[in-house]
């Protein structure tokens, strides 16, 4: 991440998954709450734990309600909002409890958690970057666009395994990426590549 010489630099919000090595940049964060509804279900599915629950419905709730006012929320409304939060996670301490360190002997370091407990904790400590969707309407709910722009790449890499050369990777990234703007730009792929082999470039590029 040092080496490509963009996230030391980023001062803006940085939207991601809550893999910590991401929390080592030196600017605002903003967790995908999309992979909190994955997790939180797979608490409910296997575990049967209500909190998993509540909080999806809870979670799924505020993005209703986000999109129906536009995409921000007043302040008194999202507070609302944490407070319910709040409430739910605190309930869950009692049905997804820490491991018991009293009676702990000749190890260090944290002790291991549960896949629950470990969701329930950083719930806990990174509630202003869960809700920062409420916040700012640049923010989204969801990563669906960031997962789109690099399907391409993973569906490469499942068929070849790898690239040959640098020069490669390089070539393709350029044109995936070429691709993606067009198409966030509402220019297709079909027309986006004719622009090319024209030797020119599309309206958006121009304006």
């Amino acid at each position: 991440m040092d080496s490509i010489g963009i996230l030391p630099k980023f001062r803006g919000i940085l939207c991601h998954d809550h893999w910590k090595p991401y929390y080592k940049c030196d600017c605002t964060h903003a967790l995908y709450d999309v992979h909190h509804l994955r997790e939180l279900t797979g608490v409910w599915e296997e575990d049967k734990q209500q909190w998993a629950k509540d909080t999806i419905s809870l979670s799924e709730g505020i993005n209703r309600a986000v999109k129906d006012a536009g995409g921000l929320l007043e302040i008194s409304e999202a507070e609302k909002y944490r407070q319910r939060y709040r409430l739910i996670l605190k309930n869950a301490e009692a049905e997804c409890p820490a491991p018991d360190e009293t009676n702990r002997k000749g190890k260090r370091g944290r002790m291991k958690r549960t896949k629950a407990r470990n969701l329930l904790e950083r719930l806990i400590e990174c509630e202003d970057d869960v809700f920062r969707f409420m916040d700012n309407k640049i923010v989204p709910f969801t990563n669906n666009l960031g997962e789109n722009d690099i399907r391409m790449t993973k569906v490469q890499q499942k068929i070849s395994g790898c690239f040959r050369s640098l020069d490669g990777a390089k070539i393709f990234c350029r044109i995936r990426s070429y691709l993606s703007t067009c198409r966030k730009q509402g220019v297709s792929s079909c027309l986006a590549l004719k622009t090319l082999f024209r030797g020119e470039l599309p309206d958006f590029v121009c304006s």
